[in-house]
């Protein structure tokens, strides 16, 4: 597939903490957890350009236009002894989706990854979301079965830190 050559990927900078909001409730909306969105834009002015920053933004332009954008940080494993990145958030509007946006986005982000020193990326992506799946199959992906996501927040976590 050849990519348009309008085509640009860029580090966010806080003067794109609006679009990355925008994106984020885009992603939310899509994903139909809009609801559950509690990020604002100080939120993001702290996690991801303040001092302690240790996560990432990239975003996507056709041409001016801003068409996606990713959001990573990196993890590390004890058994290999090499960092990983983690794909927090991929997205590309859908009135461009197709065009090798969100592949470009992907192949940008393993660039970073092998300059960081990385050994794998990794991403979740929602059951029903057959599209996604397909297309990170067909990227080469690998959906790891053998393991199971778990998460503890709000109530439980509170009393998991008093204790």
């Amino acid at each position: 597939m050849t990519l348009p050559v309008s085509l640009r990927i860029v580090e966010a900078t806080e003067q794109d903490i609006p679009l990355i909001l925008q994106f984020i409730r885009e992603l939310a909306q899509y994903e139909k957890l809009l609801d559950q969105v509690e990020n604002n834009e100080d939120r993001i002015r702290r996690t991801i350009f303040g001092e302690d920053r240790d996560i990432h933004a990239v975003i996507a332009y056709e041409r001016d236009v801003p068409v996606g954008y990713a959001v990573f940080f990196y993890t590390y494993s004890t058994f290999v002894g090499l960092r990983g990145l983690y794909l927090e958030d991929l997205y590309v509007r859908p009135e461009v989706r197709g065009k090798g946006f969100g592949r470009e986005l992907l192949s940008y982000l393993a660039r970073v990854a092998k300059a960081r020193g990385c050994w794998r990326m990794e991403w979740v992506v929602l059951n029903w979301n057959e599209s996604a799946i397909s297309f990170y199959q067909g990227l080469g992906a690998v959906q790891m079965n053998d393991w199971t996501t778990y998460r503890i927040f709000g109530d439980a976590l509170n009393r998991l830190a008093d204790d």
